[in-house]
């Protein structure tokens, strides 16, 4: 375990709603055809000012032709898959999506919840699934594929809560700052972590499909500026509070 991963402390996390799959192409693609990147009522004035500073209108790779979205992946074009989830999108954008749909990413402690809380017995699993390293039948990770799952796949990988994929195929962005817990103390050295903390980076958890295993741990942080590019593929799910009237087909209920 890292030292951003320590101690061991606990949070209070109030009970929320939390998407099952993460955002997908075709659902960011509405997201696109509503004028998302030309509003600025769904951006932060940081996010806003990026986009028009960059031009930034689309994930990137993606293009628009012939009435219909194209991406380039390693080296050549083909359609965007609408069943993938959505990646190589800033935090700016993902946070953008989800102001639009109503909801808002996650915090990194309500991530956490969902992937590590077993509510039968009230303990924190290492994964999603319980304890056993992850293998072949729970996530697309170690570049097995080198390519991304369609949503809803690894049913053995599924959280008790019923959400899938929270390990493996893309990073997810957080609503976090990359802070340190209380009582951080440096380990093995100062530049790992210690040196990023602070509101210059956002959280992502979960590892890719071309993470190593040892990094998909539940406890995993990483981070990353929330401006494009990402270096890492990176997506998101979003969800929403239990007291809001609004409610996603998608959404499931965690404990």
């Amino acid at each position: 375990m890292l030292d951003n991963e320590r101690p061991h402390h606990r949070v209070d996390v109030p009970a929320f709603w939390l998407d099952t799959v993460p955002v997908t192409n075709a659902a960011y693609q509405e997201f696109v055809a509503a004028g998302g990147y030309h509003d600025p009522r769904w951006w932060t004035p940081e996010g806003w000012r990026h986009i028009q500073e960059t031009g930034i209108a689309a994930p990137l790779f993606w293009h628009r032709e012939h009435g219909q979205w194209l991406r380039r992946r390693f080296g050549v074009t083909e359609e965007v898959p609408a069943r993938e989830p959505v990646l190589h999108v800033c935090w700016y954008e993902a946070d953008a999506y989800a102001r639009w749909a109503g909801r808002r990413l996650p915090t990194e402690a309500e991530w956490e919840k969902a992937a590590r809380h077993d509510p039968t017995t009230g303990r924190s699993r290492r994964y999603p699934w319980g304890d056993v390293e992850p293998g072949p039948q729970h996530a697309n990770l170690g570049q097995r594929h080198l390519q991304l799952a369609p949503v809803g796949s690894y049913p053995a990988g599924a959280a008790p809560s019923g959400a899938r994929q929270l390990i493996g195929d893309v990073w997810e962005w957080t609503s976090s700052d990359f802070d340190p817990y209380p009582g951080f103390t440096t380990f093995p050295y100062k530049e790992y972590s210690e040196v990023f903390f602070g509101p210059g980076y956002k959280v992502l958890r979960g590892g890719a499909f071309s993470v190593d295993p040892v990094a998909a741990r539940g406890t995993f942080r990483n981070w990353d500026y929330p401006i494009r590019p990402p270096a890492s593929p990176s997506s998101w799910r979003s969800r929403t509070d239990t007291r809001s009237a609004y409610r996603s087909r998608r959404s499931i209920a965690a404990p």
